[in-house]
């Protein structure tokens, strides 16, 4: 979408710099509540500014850029919080911002182009929302509460007996679909004119296809190894007493 070659992202690096690079670091800001005007603030000053985990992140921010986190690297970060509250954050951005967007683009042009395919394919998006619903109706009322009480150290877990396995069991790719949807509008469906609004359309698909992406590389990558690990070091101090 941007350039396909990103930097590895460094301590001593100006987040604006950055941001010109690759804009859709923009997304991490706004997961994470933080201002766009960055000035010309290192990430190590705008992490130490706005009481972020540096090495938390440096992780995340070079997610975005496209480098996989190493284990040494995920092993380091101290706060899970700050990970499930980008993630809660995402979720609002996800049904507030990006399906609201993406719907009524449809709807423009199943207005203006009353064709089957157009019908199709909002229909296709709607209900491919509402599975995307239930993952995050799951995420927020099973695992996210789960996750918040383990590293709390509370003694009592809810959601019975579940576990951070069970979890990566029930995870989905629930960025396939989308993708599919994208491929579709690409290379099968032919509408005269309104190359302006179908341009809009695909630019937000392609913006939620990489968010969602991303949401779900922290999961897996970085979220599930540390709450394991959590699970594994309180299940041995039980051991202990």
């Amino acid at each position: 979408m941007y350039q396909t070659r990103k930097t590895y992202i460094k301590s001593n690096m100006r987040m604006f710099d950055m941001i010109n690079e690759n804009p859709l670091l923009l997304l991490l800001l706004e997961h994470l509540s933080v201002d766009f005007a960055v000035a010309d603030k290192t990430i190590s000053r705008l992490c130490a500014d706005e009481g972020i985990p540096e090495d938390t992140f440096l992780l995340m921010a070079n997610l975005y850029n496209g480098f996989y986190p190493a284990k040494e690297e995920i092993d380091k970060v101290t706060d899970i919080g700050l990970i499930l509250r980008l993630l809660k954050s995402s979720h609002t951005f996800y049904k507030e911002d990006k399906y609201p967007e993406i719907l009524s683009y449809l709807q423009q042009l199943e207005k203006k182009h009353d064709t089957e395919s157009i019908r199709l394919i909002r229909g296709f998006f709607t209900d491919y929302f509402k599975e995307v619903l239930e993952h995050l109706d799951y995420e927020e009322n099973v695992a996210f509460p789960y996750f918040w009480a383990l590293i709390a150290g509370e003694k009592a877990l809810p959601s019975g007996d579940f576990k951070a396995g069970e979890y990566r069991e029930h995870h989905t790719d629930i960025e396939t679909k989308l993708t599919d949807l994208k491929n579709i509008l690409l290379k099968h469906v032919t509408i005269q004119d309104d190359l302006t609004l179908r341009r809009k359309l695909l630019n937000s698909l392609f913006e939620l296809e990489f968010d969602l992406m991303i949401h779900s590389l922290i999961e897996e990558k970085i979220l599930l190894p540390l709450v394991e690990k959590v699970e594994e070091n309180r299940l041995h101090g039980k051991m202990q007493d």
